[in-house]
């Protein structure tokens, strides 16, 4: 039986710490670092923003149990929320990553005020928090904000189907790559502060199949790793070895939400040194 991933993120849970400064009010907004917050029209940005809380959150912070209320949305911006299920006997396995271009705790929008899934902090740093309530009654009365986030669920059910086909069908080499891929699409840098353990538990797998992975790009010049971190040296490289979910997911997303593609894009630029992102796929 694997570790549940949540016992692993309570080891290191900590509350909510509200950010001194800046409030998200006083702050410009072309400087919303959240993508799907700038996806919302003036009006709609403008009726939300008294209700915006910047919060610094640490890793391991739990967000959402499954079945507990969700009182909050959280759009991350310069860190990583983990959604995953845990089953009766405790397993549990990674269904979405959710960074700076989306938000969590989508399900009071559909109707249903109790969380399906647990989300955990995969990184540390900051989230802007929005009462659920509040989004929801945007939701009903504006239909701007409806076509955001309906875009925006459709690209996290995508991104669902997705991992249960990969996870299903893939090798663990591949769904370690897919899963360093999307962690560094939302994150800066190049390093990834995660153990084999932890990894092993989102993903669903034994670490030793992790750790094998994990060897073997190491071995191919890919990937660097120590205790607790993984470098990536290489991203070409590892975009090379990756199965199809992981562009798969990325070209759907940014069907869905246009103004991610060149965000992202110039984030992975900044992380690579300026290397051209790989080119996405066109109808």
């Amino acid at each position: 039986m694997y570790p549940s991933a949540l016992n692993i993120a309570r080891e290191h849970q900590v509350n909510p710490m509200p950010m001194r400064t800046p409030t998200l009010v006083s702050i410009a907004r072309p400087a919303y670092q959240n993508r799907l917050l700038r996806e919302f029209p003036p009006k709609v940005l403008d009726r939300l923003s008294p209700h915006l809380e910047p919060v610094e959150l640490l890793r391991g912070t739990v967000l959402y149990e499954t079945g507990s209320l969700i009182r909050f949305a959280y759009f991350p911006t310069n860190s990583i929320i983990a959604l995953f299920y845990t089953t009766a006997n405790g397993d549990s396995a990674q269904t979405a990553m959710v960074g700076f271009e989306g938000m969590a705790g989508i399900s009071p929008l559909m109707g249903c005020s109790r969380s399906p899934s647990c989300a955990v902090m995969q990184s540390s740093g900051s989230v802007i928090r929005l009462r659920s309530s509040v989004l929801a009654d945007e939701f009903e009365h504006s239909p701007e904000a409806t076509l955001v986030l309906l875009r925006y669920t459709q690209a996290l059910f995508i991104q669902l189907a997705q991992s249960v086909v990969c996870n299903r069908h893939h090798s663990i080499e591949n769904q370690l790559c897919r899963w360093l891929l999307t962690t560094l699409d939302r994150q800066q840098g190049h390093e990834i502060l995660m153990t084999h353990e932890l990894i092993a538990n989102l993903i669903g797998t034994r670490r030793e199949g992790v750790t094998d992975a994990a060897g073997n790009l190491q071995r191919m010049g890919i990937i660097k790793c120590r205790r607790g971190h993984i470098t990536v040296i290489d991203r070409p490289a590892l975009e090379s070895q990756v199965c199809e979910c992981y562009q798969e997911v990325k070209y759907q997303t940014d069907l869905l939400i246009p103004s991610r593609r060149n965000n992202i894009s110039q984030a992975r630029d900044q992380n690579r040194g300026g290397i051209d992102a790989m080119p996405l796929a066109r109808f």
